[in-house]
């Protein structure tokens, strides 16, 4: 499979298909050929795409290098398996088995062994499979002891990594999987070939290799790739002659001098002239280099024909092919440097910066990076909240800018993005920022301004936009900014959907418009009435007119007090309403001033008598309650409660719905439903989870975080439909909170989290799987396991580096006992990962 574009790789593969990408001065493909040759595997097909001819230019007939290669140009995408089935077909006739394998990974797996494991199982095909710390971008792969594969999924989220066992892309295929691919039509492995097997009970097995197994998929991992050859943490056949005892190795004509000093493993391409006094360490140095006096590199990756100026420095950089590095510049880490650029004289390329090919810069400048973060942003830009960094640091307007840009490359031009803020000032600047890089791609805004996230994502649902952004400061720290992106549903961005916009990012290729073409900035003036009326129109104004509730209001400070008060007065409510004014300086609550907000809350509720105290969310999305008696009721018994109230209100209906809730929310939600005839769906503990239940059939949503959706007005979290709608569903049953929590079932919920690096969550989703076989189990979001009507929930933080646990139990004592025992394993199998 040799038809990558190396779009991650960018900008060393802006011209260079990726399996022609130098890994130890070889093109990664033919490290891939070396192996398959030292498995007896000589007799090859290489599947072409993307810049064909560079490919069979370099490889030829495969003579060079003791195989038999032949060639297959595809002119049209027929997918991994298409492809491969198209080329069966050529030689189906002969029954031979065919392995496929990447041309553009770094592995030493021993491939004899695969086959045998694949012949022996009798399999009709064979996975390859792999244990990486990192298991998100891949498939996963979970199989029986003996190796058939009972389930997979492809590039899935924390919550639902149930092992770190990976598929590597090397497959072992009989021809009878040729009657499962339909002829001239794309058809992929993972997607459909795999789950159609699986379907049909064919044997489809998994073999879990030893060895080295790496995916070259970033910058980042094609140095460290490098570096592990430099290491011996992989096999590979070394270019150059060995020299003495030393772990050096110097090409045909290379010549040294006797003062320079070669220091750790390195690699000296053939042709080239390293003169006094340099420092060489740990580098991979290609042909018809020439480094000049004093100049020092450090764990770096040169290819060919470059010239390294005087006393030069370069540390964990990458330079591309025919660039110069001149006299005393300065190269940072992590720096990439693509083909035909110059670095002038005294010049700094700072951390991380990426120079494009044929790019020059000027003798004694500074190159800074937008990308100043470094390893946050390198595992992805999306994250449980949407885009969130440090304002004006990580979240910088350069860095908006840019990702405007891209969010507006993956729309068709012309399309209008509705956006919104909070009213804190750095909101603007960055909401303004993104506005640019979307305009810039021709793309058109409809700016609101400071409102809601729930009214813009109301808006974003009319059916002139293909989707919006919020910029707010995040309601747990001050320093910190989200970005929340939603699509033309309103709804939280597919996690499909996020990734091509970080590949638009980090490819930087996305178009700018010319004068004529770009977006136009549009502020719409009839928002907030168009909500309002659709607010309205949703809800049952008569029965709360008629119940005269008093409640008090808790605005946050938040962007709500512009619209909600109309709105409650529509509906004759008498609202006691604090914080009420519009400050952006007070929007974000500590843990202990959210505390403090509340017991202020239950205080005025018991002395005014009112009926319900609300605290609305700064964004307007989520509610926390206080009975008619002032008890502030927690998250979980707030769900129960509006579950029930919901539940009261249509127990008679024809259609019994569905409640939906998180699968971590109580049993006490079942026990509610099955009394009155409905059923619960579990779903994902994230917000796009939860939203998209509500898409769907549910008659309610909810988390015990107060988050509610009544899909009747839009599917989305929002606080102020919230309010009157549990007003209209206590109006109602004329009832009120307090009375309510009599009906509930005792529940005894504990919560809890575990340290645990990212390098080891896939491995402890395994090892719980492992661990639970033979158990109820449920792999909604990370794992649930039951053991009658107790059970426990582990699932990873989707951008933190721990476990979350939540267990439910008879007894408290019993809950406690749960995540202590749990607890305990997941920190042992950590200490095990790490003593191995």
């Amino acid at each position: 499979m040799a038809g990558g574009f190396g779009t991650r790789l960018r900008p060393l593969t802006n011209d260079l298909p990726k399996p022609l990408v130098s890994m130890v001065n070889r093109p990664m493909i033919e490290h891939i050929i070396g192996l398959l040759k030292d498995n007896r595997i000589t007799d090859l097909t290489a599947l072409l795409y993307f810049q064909p001819e560079m490919l069979t230019r370099q490889l030829g007939d495969g003579s060079a290098h003791g195989v038999k290669i032949d060639y297959i140009t595809v002119g049209i995408d027929l997918g991994t398996a298409g492809s491969v089935a198209n080329a069966m077909r050529k030689w189906a006739d002969t029954g031979e088995t065919t392995l496929v394998i990447s041309g553009d990974v770094l592995t030493d797996i021993d491939l004899n062994k695969a086959v045998e494991f694949h012949r022996k199982h009798k399999s009709i095909a064979t996975i390859v499979l792999t244990r990486v710390d990192n298991p998100l971008p891949f498939g996963i792969v979970i199989t029986e002891k003996n190796g058939r594969i009972l389930k997979f999924l492809e590039k899935p989220s924390w919550g639902e990594v149930f092992s770190d066992t990976i598929n590597t892309g090397i497959y072992i295929l009989e021809k009878e999987i040729l009657d499962f691919v339909p002829e001239d039509k794309e058809f992929d492995f993972s997607k459909d070939l795999f789950p159609a097997l699986l379907a049909a009970k064919k044997p489809i097995y998994g073999c879990t290799a030893d060895g080295y197994w790496k995916d070259v998929g970033s910058l980042d991992e094609y140095r460290a790739a490098n570096m592990d050859i430099l290491a011996g943490r992989v096999k590979v056949r070394m270019p150059g002659d060995k020299f003495d005892d030393k772990n050096v190795w110097i090409g045909k004509g290379s010549k040294i001098d006797f003062t320079t000093r070669l220091e750790g493993a390195v690699v000296i391409g053939d042709g080239c002239r390293i003169e006094a006094d340099c420092r060489v360490v740990n580098s991979v140095i290609g042909s018809n280099v020439v480094v000049e006096e004093g100049a020092v590199i450090i764990d770096s990756v040169l290819w060919d024909g470059i010239r390294v100026g005087r006393s030069a420095q370069m540390q964990e950089t990458v330079v591309a092919s025919n660039s110069e590095i001149a006299d005393s510049a300065h190269l940072f880490e992590g720096a990439i440097i693509s083909d035909h650029c110059r670095i002038g004289q005294n010049s700094t390329v700072k951390a991380n910066v990426k120079v494009w090919p044929r790019k020059t810069v000027e003798d004694g400048a500074i190159l800074a990076s937008s990308l100043i973060w470094g390893e946050k942003w390198g595992r992805n830009i999306f994250s449980t909240y949407g885009v969130t960094g440090l304002a004006n640091i990580e979240l910088s307007p350069e860095f908006a800018a840019k990702l405007g840009a891209a969010y507006g490359a993956s729309l068709p031009k012309g399309s209008f993005v509705s956006t919104s803020r909070d009213a804190h000032k750095t909101s603007r600047m960055i909401n303004r920022a993104v506005m640019t890089g979307i305009l810039s791609t021709g793309v058109n805004v409809h700016d609101y301004g400071v409102t809601p996230m729930p009214v813009c994502r109301f808006l974003a649902r009319g059916g002139s936009e293909a989707g919006g952004i919020h910029t707010r400061r995040s309601p747990f720290e001050p320093q910190i900014l989200d970005l929340k992106f939603f699509d033309n549903k309103g709804l939280d961005l597919h996690p499909g959907y996020e990734k091509t916009i970080e590949k638009l990012f980090f490819r930087e290729d996305f178009p700018r418009m010319p004068m004529e073409d770009t977006g136009e900035m549009v502020f719409p003036i009839h928002g907030f009435e168009y909500y309002q009326n659709g607010f309205m129109s949703a809800i049952d104004a008569g029965v709360i007119k008629k119940a005269r509730f008093k409640v008090v209001l808790d605005y946050s400070y938040g962007s709500s007090s512009r619209i909600f008060p109309s709105i409650l007065g529509r509906l004759d409510c008498e609202v006691i309403a604090l914080n009420a004014n519009l400050d952006g300086t007070k929007i974000t609550r500590t843990a202990e001033e959210f505390q403090k907000s509340l017991l202020q809350l239950s205080s005025i509720v018991r002395s005014l008598q009112a009926d319900m105290g609300v605290l609305l969310d700064a964004g307007g999305e989520k509610i926390f309650l206080v009975d008619d008696t002032g008890e502030i009721l927690d998250g979980d018994v707030s769900l129960d409660i509006i579950a029930l109230l919901a539940l009261k209100c249509h127990k008679d209906s024809k259609d019994k719905g569905v409640i939906a809730v998180p699968v971590t929310a109580s049993r006490a939600i079942d026990r509610l439903a099955e009394t009155y005839g409905f059923a619960v769906r579990r779903t994902k503990t994230t917000p796009r989870g939860l939203m998209e239940a509500a898409a769907q059939d549910a008659l309610m949503v909810g988390e015990p975080t107060g988050g509610y959706i009544f899909p009747q007005f839009q599917p989305n979290f929002d606080g102020m439909y919230a309010i009157a709608k549990i007003l209209e569903l206590l109006a109602r049953l004329d009832v009120r909170l307090h009375k309510l929590l009599r009906e509930i079932p005792p529940s005894n919920i504990v919560k809890g989290r575990v340290p645990c690096p990212f390098e080891h969550k896939g491995m402890i989703m395994r090892r719980l799987a492992e661990d639970s076989m033979g158990k109820e189990i449920a792999l909604v979001d990370g794992i649930r396991i039951s053991f009658g009507d107790d059970w426990i929930a582990a699932y990873p933080s989707q951008d933190q580096p721990y476990f979350h646990v939540v267990a439910e139990a008879s007894t408290e004592h019993k809950a406690h006992d749960l995540i202590e025992k749990y607890t305990e394993r997941i920190k042992k199998w950590q200490a095990d990962a790490v003593r191995a």
